[in-house]
């Protein structure tokens, strides 16, 4: 297995094709097996690395419930891009993946080249509905200790077809990862000052005005909603999605001279 250890913690990662980094991250309870339908489009001109999140897929499954937080998320992204020598990548993600590469960008703006951000919410700035989000997210653990992996065949497509090791995994990083303790991401958006591509799918209705907000609070963001796209746009609409992608990659500021240096 390809990976890094964390503290104990094994992080599986995958590295394909060449040219300046762009480091994708999966949905909570999918796997880095949700982009392999991109790999070909993507990495022909980047370095596409994908990884796993703790609790999931290929990666360890620790049974400390510390052992799962956002600050360890945006440590093993970190970690993974010093693995492969990537001082700076374009950041991306979907959903859980999307709020982790914001939150990265909150800790390590100087890494971000980019933000792909794509049917994801960033988070709450009110107490009750952050508190609404993390019942729902306790409730999937819960559900996840009572019936095992057996929750996620009535899941989106992305997860019901996601290849993880146990349950205990999932229900520890749906309560230490998934829940939100503060409105520090969402604050963070007008202070963004990368290039940044908001993609959503127009039929993934939870996700529709978060996206605006996105798009509004960041500046000089653009937005893409794909025709007949759910949760997993990716997966729904993959051509699409590519269209909407790629040529936001090719037109980002010194993208050549990137492509050199890596």
């Amino acid at each position: 297995m390809r990976g890094i250890n964390r503290d104990g913690v094994g992080i599986y990662y995958e590295v394909h094709g060449d040219g300046p980094p762009l480091l994708l991250t999966h949905g909570y309870s999918s796997t880095s097996a949700m982009w392999h339908g991109q790999v070909d489009a993507l990495a022909k001109d980047h370095r596409l690395i994908l990884w796993d999140m703790r609790g999931h897929g290929q990666s360890d499954y620790p049974d400390d419930p510390k052992a799962y937080s956002e600050t360890l998320t945006v440590g093993d992204m970190a970690a993974i891009l010093d693995a492969v020598g990537a001082p700076r990548a374009i950041i991306g993600g979907l959903s859980l993946g999307g709020y982790m590469s914001l939150a990265f960008y909150r800790a390590y703006p100087q890494r971000a080249r980019a933000l792909l951000i794509i049917d994801t919410g960033p988070g709450f700035k009110k107490d009750d509905a952050r508190e609404a989000w993390n019942a729902r997210a306790l409730a999937t653990a819960d559900r996840l200790d009572r019936e095992g992996l057996d929750v996620l065949k009535q899941a989106t497509r992305e997860r019901a077809t996601a290849t993880h090791r146990n349950a205990r995994g999932l229900a520890l990083a749906a309560r230490g990862m998934l829940t939100q303790r503060d409105a520090r991401v969402i604050e963070l958006l007008p202070d963004i000052k990368v290039p940044s591509l908001i993609v959503v799918g127009a039929d993934d209705t939870p996700f529709l005005a978060a996206s605006d907000y996105m798009a509004a609070k960041i500046p000089g963001a653009q937005k893409v909603v794909i025709p007949a796209a759910g949760h997993a746009v990716n997966i729904d609409q993959p051509e699409a999605f590519v269209d909407a992608v790629v040529p936001f990659l090719k037109n980002l500021p010194g993208q050549a001279e990137q492509g050199r240096r890596q």
